[in-house]
């Protein structure tokens, strides 16, 4: 029984096969540039605006394949999956046309910015504040961190709050910002971690925006809010069941070749058993991972997070015991630049502690799923 239809088996093939084409090493911008004529950089969105028509079904499919053949778009995540998805489902006909046809062809890229240095994983501290101008238009302060690819962005959607009427009590809201508005800087952080896409602290020091700036309804913020931060997770998940497979892959074929006795290393059970469990588990990360996108392209955003979260926590695992077990399979070779899995040992980390930890999403579903109380 396959689990996928006939027209993702051949999607998923035809990714691959332009992910093979680039491979390791790849330049970022070439691969952008062919998956976007290809249409994959925009499967997601609307046919109306360029796109494919398609979902988060497709688009972690294509994310998935790429990452798989060592070449994962982490501006995917961030571009087409949470901006695209926000603006597609809540932004106004003149935001639809401005911004959607690029972000489906690739021409164009968004930032997404929500995490702050004071807040971490808990999103209700967030002090970015929005007020209204005497004009009509919306003042933004704050500062946001690890802010990925806004140097190559022509816009950030950022998450602020603003004062609610009747309660005097903030509520999120989000907001476009063009890449050179005035009071709008940026400086790069300096990461160990090797990606092209670099990360970012924002400051936004008085920045001035127009009415057309808040992307939906100024009252359904939080709605909009996790509209964004579903596919998010389930995108995250891709590209660490992607980056997992091809640890794998490389561990697999070295296992079959490598003989240091009589026969290959790979016909031992201590090698093959811990690769065994590893493909187990990233098959199972990804059975999860499909759940989630199948619930939210069906419009059930509740049981979608609890599925997105559930598909991000699984991937990170099973991501990071991939990686482990191809480099020790490899061992000295396993840290040289030649076979490129050290490298990943830093990145597959990335999946456990962003877009939210693994404690986070844990406390998640012990109280949504399990109806624990909090302690918090």
């Amino acid at each position: 029984m396959n689990f996928e239809s006939e027209e993702h088996t051949a999607l998923r093939a035809a990714v691959s096969a332009l992910g093979q084409r680039h491979g390791r090493g790849h330049d970022r911008e070439e691969l952008w540039a062919e998956a976007a004529k290809l249409g994959y950089l925009g499967v997601n969105l609307p046919e109306a605006y360029g796109g494919g028509g398609g979902g988060m079904a497709e688009l972690s499919l294509v994310l998935e394949e790429l990452g798989a053949a060592g070449c994962p778009l982490l501006m995917m995540v961030v571009s087409p999956a949470i901006c695209g998805t926000v603006i597609a489902r809540f932004g106004t006909d003149e935001q639809k046309h401005r911004w959607l046809p690029g972000l489906a062809d690739g021409s164009v890229t968004m930032a997404f910015g929500i995490t702050e240095p004071d807040a971490g994983s808990n999103s209700h501290r967030i002090t970015t504040t929005a007020r209204r101008a005497d004009d009509g238009g919306w003042i933004l302060t704050g500062r946001k961190v690890f802010i990925s690819g806004v140097d190559i962005a022509e816009a950030t959607l950022i998450v602020g709050r603003t004062e609610d009427a009747r309660t005097g009590s903030l509520k999120p809201c989000l907001f476009i910002v063009p890449r050179d508005t005035p009071g709008f800087t940026r400086s790069q952080i300096d990461m160990e971690l090797h990606a092209h896409e670099k990360q970012f602290e924002l400051v936004l020091d008085d920045v001035a925006l127009p009415a057309d700036a808040l992307v939906g309804d100024e009252d359904a913020g939080l709605l909009q809010l996790f509209a964004g931060l579903n596919p998010e997770r389930i995108m995250t998940a891709a590209f660490a069941i992607g980056m997992g497979r091809y640890a794998l892959a490389r561990a697999v074929d070295y296992a079959r070749t490598r003989q240091v006795w009589k026969a290959p290393i790979g016909a031992h059970q201590a090698i093959a058993h811990p690769l065994a469990q590893a493909h187990i588990e990233l098959e199972l990360a990804r059975l999860m991972m499909q759940k989630a996108a199948a619930l939210y392209d069906a419009g059930d955003d509740i049981a979608a997070g609890e599925a997105a979260n559930m598909a991000k926590y699984a991937a990170a695992e099973a991501c990071v015991e991939a990686v482990d077990q191809a480099v020790h399979t490899l061992g000295g070779n396993g840290l040289t630049r030649e076979y490129g899995l050290a490298a990943l040992v830093t990145a597959a980390r990335v999946a456990r502690i962003a877009p939210v930890s693994r404690e986070m999403i844990l406390n998640y579903v012990s109280h949504q799923s399990l109806g624990l109380p909090k302690s918090y």
